[in-house]
């Protein structure tokens, strides 16, 4: 928060460095004092980091935190690295879990979490956002104990938070909604009583507190009085109906909806999902065999096991839950637009928008600002790139929709936001499919991503009374304790730009498909960078007394993020060109550890190589996966070591390089094996930097009579260590830069090229391609430089570019794999080839990025470590048991890895030897033998002769491609 005194008209005041300073300069600003609040932070992860780092900087010191159990019982020494920071351990309350794993813990954890704060004297909560910060129930009942709870008000949480609710307020204010049903349940309980009457006799029966002239008034519609029946039987704590009731309701609505659109899929939601959970979705009738109505029924068959699947991912199959669940059409080809917003209860404000699009398993991965006066400026660039013949047409009118529809998303969200009577910070999300957008949730909570919005926009009051009077906020979480406190007294602010773009990668412990990986351990992490925010709960923090770094381990209790990194700038390319940079140079290193952070270095230098300003749908990451997938299996192909030896005979025999000099030729290769090979080594370990690095230089490569290379393969190999981050630097261990010898070689070439540059007059070597370069250097000596010269510098050129033919193998495995025919057209949509759609090879991609655990033909092995699940629901029967056999696609087991269930499906048919876990909950490791079987065919494994057979065709297709 930064203020203006009325006083200091021009000299904005950082409170953060002197904030009771600035607040004795105004008694008008003096009045938003928070010092007399003792919250209690009830969140894990960055969040609560921020939260106490924001609290320190109002002034806010006497602050607790809650610690779950959880996370140190589930993985032990996973200990919160925030307890680094807290002056006393009396500040630090422990409980099992933060929600509870049902129902009736839920309720105990609330009043546990109250009769912490009272005993403790803390008079505010704050939940981060954590699905506590959207729970009706734990609001309410924080507000009833007396304790200001920092977010939204019960009333909006009811309102705007449950997502059925929430639709139709959006109805009644005129907001765009997905089309679908979002009173399956009401529907359920008029299945079995249809009518007024009926409803009135069972309210009587259940001794519901209904009113009864409610429910006979013909001015309400009839599911609306099924709802207060509803309400009323939920707050007793009995049900009116039975999942299996809800399920059947739920299977016959998806028919009708299919019947409507019988080429779109189908959307379930949990009321009270959110983050990814409580969602699934069911395939579309047109992708079934038979006739019109068998379709339909097959389309159908899966959402009461669906319908199952999210409650029990939200918790909410107890008895007296509101077990709804919304039936959506599910819109194919979306972008997903969240718009932040800010409301006191009388007036509220948006802070433009953020693109969350690039996400997986619902998991939103990087998120990317999205402003008014960005899209405009991008507008005007747009045109002006047109006008000068480098742009196209089709991208201006993308780019003024853009603008048009967040426009209208940003006016619905503060109208939206009114009418739920929002009197802290949530987020109104949207899904856009061209230029059509609608209203898909509000979180009532602050988001993981905020700071992809206060770091383009803040927040300006203004004292009523005097222009020149005022204060500025930047931070949403010091924003929310200003809301808790002074909410009517705050007069409507105006927002002004503090960044034009930002950008927000969420680094998560995850493998190479992005597939959660918990337990791994953290041993080093680089400190960060100029301009780079690290939002890491304090992980890397050092130790205070030693400055070593202090290992941390992963817990996989809750979900997989270990980070957000951010950064920003003068404009949406430049944001990601700043992120690449802190990707680069950041390194983690540690035992058993997995992160996604070479997938963010891939996928933000492929915008940057295919363009900035692309419109990725929700579709595009798994596509993107198989893409890399594909490079790494089309990699494992080639053996480098005999491609170096045949690209050096390739080209010695181009060259007519016979007897001694062929000798010499082999030497110099020789000696520059491992400049040229290491690097390609890695990239080939590494694909989605590989992806990245093809590309950021896609303009470099040309594939109209073979491959061929627009630059100089010197500089692009200079490049390329300098794109792994290996540059020569003292003091670095060997294994993370390029060893000496190598940079010797590799500098002589570069200064050779400069020189020579230097001394040819009117040219830039730079511009020319190996072609054109060998064709300049074969020619005759230009003026200035005498023959005996030139003939020197045609034996280094020769020397320097010996054995660089190898470079070819990285732009050859993009052409053989197709992946540059996933580019950006000209309308900035993305272009994706139908086989990247492909659920068999994008399947077969995912185990080539992670191959499968070894086992024997007798045994199944868990492929990642997590919570075991043998069943589908507490109560349920096993998926499979002693004897039982399987057929290939059939589940064995649900595996819960950081927040997300996951079902394991046999690869394979064959029978069930011996169960060797069982019990519900328990923890198991990757590679660990979950089932004993016979398998009913023997797989057929390749032999090293098929092998070596396969890589040989390889590596010679290649060199055929340089001919």
């Amino acid at each position: 928060m930064s203020v203006v005194s009325n006083n200091e008209e021009s000299k904005f005041i950082d409170v953060r460095a002197n904030r009771r300073l600035a607040l004795k300069e105004s008694a008008w600003v003096r009045q938003f004092d928070c010092t007399s609040l003792r919250p209690l932070i009830i969140c894990r992860g960055p969040i609560r980091k921020e939260a106490m780092d924001v609290f320190e900087d109002m002034g806010l010191e006497d602050y607790g935190i809650l610690l779950s159990e959880k996370d140190s019982i589930t993985y032990p020494n996973a200990l919160s690295p925030e307890l680094r920071a807290i002056k006393s351990a009396d500040a630090v309350h422990r409980v099992p879990d933060y929600t509870g794993a049902n129902k009736e813990e839920r309720v105990e954890r609330i009043r546990q979490i109250i009769n912490i704060a009272n005993d403790n004297n803390y008079n505010a909560i704050f939940a981060g956002y954590g699905f506590m910060a959207e729970d009706e129930e734990m609001v309410a009942a924080m507000e009833a104990a007396g304790l200001n709870f920092i977010g939204p008000c019960s009333r909006t949480v009811h309102s705007a938070g449950l997502k059925d609710e929430a639709k139709r307020t959006a109805l009644k204010v005129g907001v765009s909604v997905t089309p679908g049903i979002d009173n399956a349940t009401a529907l359920t309980l008029l299945a079995k009583y249809p009518d007024a009457e009926a409803l009135k006799q069972l309210a009587a029966q259940k001794k519901l507190d209904v009113d009864s002239d409610l429910l006979s008034d013909p001015s309400i519609e009839l599911a609306e009085k099924a709802d207060h029946v509803l309400a009323a039987g939920y707050d007793a704590g009995i049900d009116l109906y039975t999942v299996e009731e809800l399920q059947e309701q739920i299977r016959l609505a998806v028919i009708d909806m299919n019947r409507q659109y019988p080429n779109n899929r189908i959307r379930l939601k949990a009321i009270g999902g959110g983050g990814g959970k409580g969602q699934r979705i069911l395939a579309a009738p047109s992708s079934f065999d038979g006739s019109e109505e068998e379709k339909l029924e097959a389309a159908a068959s899966s959402a009461p096991e669906l319908v199952l699947e999210v409650l029990n991912e939200v918790k909410a199959t107890g008895i007296g839950d509101n077990k709804n669940v919304l039936v959506e059409l599910n819109i194919e080809s979306t972008r997903h637009q969240e718009i932040q917003v800010v409301g006191n209860g009388d007036w509220c404000i948006t802070m433009g928008a953020r693109d969350c699009s690039l996400q997986m398993h619902e998991q939103k991965l990087l998120e990317v600002s999205s402003t008014q006066e960005s899209i405009a400026a991008s507008v005007k660039i747009a045109k002006l790139d047109f006008a000068n013949g480098a742009g196209h047409e089709e991208a201006v009118a993308t780019l003024e929709k853009d603008l048009e529809t967040l426009e209208a998303m940003e006016e619905e969200a503060a109208r939206f936001g009114a009418a739920v009577g929002l009197d802290s910070v949530s987020t109104f999300e949207c899904i856009v499919d061209g230029g059509s957008h609608f209203f898909m949730e509000m979180n009532t909570r602050i988001q993981v991503e905020h700071r992809v919005s206060e770091l383009c926009y803040a927040l300006k009051f203004t004292n009523p009374e005097n222009d020149a009077d005022y204060f500025t906020v930047d931070s949403l979480v010091e924003l929310m304790v200003l809301l808790a406190c002074h909410s009517s007294k705050l007069p409507k602010p105006e927002r002004y730009v503090r960044q034009p773009a930002s950008v927000e990668a969420r680094l998560n412990a995850t493998n190479e498909a992005l597939q959660p990986h918990a337990g791994g351990l953290i041993e080093w992490w680089s400190p960060p960078l100029p301009g780079e925010i690290r939002d890491d709960q304090g992980i890397s923090q050092h130790n205070p007394d030693t400055d070593s770094f202090v290992k941390y381990k992963l817990a996989g209790a809750y979900d997989s993020n270990i980070a957000l990194l951010l950064t920003c700038g003068d404009d949406r390319l430049d944001s990601y060109e700043r992120l690449s940079e802190i990707v680069r140079k950041t390194r983690l290193s540690g035992a058993d550890l997995n992160t996604n952070l070479e997938f963010h270095y891939g996928l933000v230098n492929w915008f940057i190589g295919n363009g900035i300003q692309a419109r990725p749908t929700t579709k595009f990451i798994v596509p993107y996966l198989t893409a890399v997938g594909l490079l790494k299996q089309a990699a494992n192909a080639i053996d480098l070591d005999d491609a170096l030896d045949k690209v050096m005979r390739h080209e010695m025999k181009a060259l007519g390089v016979e007897g001694e000099a062929a000798r010499s030729y082999q030497q110099v290769v020789e000696r520059k094996r491992s400049l040229i090979q290491r690097p390609l080594r890695i990239l080939f370990d590494k694909p989605h930097v590989m992806a990245g690095w093809l590309s950021f230089h896609k303009a470099d490569f040309e594939f109209e009579s073979g491959v061929a290379l627009k630059a100089n393969p010197l500089q692009l190999l200079e490049d390329l260590y300098h794109f792994l981050n290996m540059d020569q630097s003292q003091g670095r261990a060997a294994q993370y830069s390029i060893w000496d010898h190598d940079a010797a070689i590799l500098e002589q070439g570069i200064a050779f090229y400069r020189d020579l540059e230097n001394r040819l007059p009117a040219s830039s070597l730079s511009s020319l391609g190996k072609a054109e370069l060998d064709e300049l250097i074969q020619g005759p000596a230009p003026s200035g430089i005498d023959n005996e010269m030139w003939l020197s510098v045609r034996a280094s050129h020769l020397g320097f570019q010996a054995g660089l033919g190898l470079l070819k193998l990285l732009p050859f495995i993009a052409m053989k794999t197709e992946f540059f025919d996933l580019y950006v057209k000209p309308d900035l949509s993305i272009s994706i080839p139908d086989k990247l759609f492909d659920e068999a090879l994008q399947k077969e991609t995912q185990k080539v990025l992670v191959p499968p655990p070894v086992a024997s033909s007798n045994e199944i092995l868990a492929s990642t470590g997590g919570m075991f699940y043998p069943r589908e629901a507490p109560g349920a029967d096993a998926y499979v048991k002693q004897g039982d056999h399987f057929e290939a696609g059939q589940v064995l087991y649900i595996v819960e890895v950081m927040k997300m269930f996951n079902k394991v499906v046999a690869e394979f048919s064959g029978t069930i030897d011996e169960v060797l876990v069982e019990e519900d909950g328990k923890i198991i490791a990757k590679g660990q033998p979950i089932f004993n079987i016979t398998p009913d065919e023997k797989p057929v494994e390749e032999s090293d002769t098929e092998r070596q057979l396969r890589i040989e065709t390889a590596t010679n297709a290649f060199i055929d491609s340089l001919a």
